[in-house]
């Protein structure tokens, strides 16, 4: 049986064979059995690489620790409220940085561009009050590649990232024809669009 740790573009954790291609840290969120007992332990969600310096976390989910969590791509994990861990892809991070100061100015109010400033509006961005996620609207032809949507036309609940020329269903290859005027569901943080808007285009995403 798949362990309970892939995030959706939605954020939820849910059981799933596949291995993702990246991992993500929110905290403990396990029990001694392994299950998923709540959404963050900390504010600061990152992805990080699954290997580094050939350290590697195993086995999973170990009791106390904290939980791996796994996206199908970076796309995912951005949309999903993560951003770039600062010790395993540090460039990666700096790029991240840059890209999110430059997009979001009236964000920072004359602060110092800080990985814990831009955590606090991200948590403010990616769950409401309800513990729900947040989503925004916006026309569908004026966001930067990278970005992920969720659209009637692939199914309720479906999700697809915006690609050249269109939307590419998440994790398939099937592709809905933009609209530019189609006013849509935005899954990313404003505040991550607006980085990826600036030059912040996740991995493997063909840029316009």
């Amino acid at each position: 049986m798949p362990r309970q740790n892939r995030v959706t573009p939605f954020g939820d954790i849910v059981a799933d064979p596949a291995r993702g291609t990246w991992m993500g840290i929110r905290g403990c969120l396990h029990d001694a059995h392994g299950r998923i007992v709540r959404p963050y332990a900390r504010l600061n969600w990152i992805y990080c690489v699954l290997e580094y310096k050939g350290r590697r976390r195993f086995p999973l989910m170990q009791p106390g620790r904290y939980t791996e969590l796994f996206f199908l791509d970076e796309a995912t994990a951005l949309a999903a409220g993560h951003r770039p861990c600062a010790f395993c892809q540090r460039g990666r991070y700096n790029e991240f940085m840059e890209c999110w100061a430059a997009g979001n100015r009236s964000l920072l109010k004359n602060e110092k561009l800080r990985a814990p400033v831009v955590d606090a509006v991200l948590q403010r961005e990616r769950i409401g009050p309800k513990g729900e996620k947040v989503k925004w609207k916006a026309k569908l032809g004026e966001l930067p590649v990278g970005v992920m949507v969720e659209m009637v036309e692939m199914g309720e609940g479906k999700a697809g990232v915006v690609v050249e020329g269109g939307v590419r269903e998440w994790g398939r290859v099937r592709r809905v024809p933009i609209r530019p005027a189609q006013m849509v569901e935005v899954l990313t943080p404003v505040s991550v669009a607006k980085a990826i808007e600036f030059g912040f285009v996740p991995r493997s995403i063909k840029a316009r």
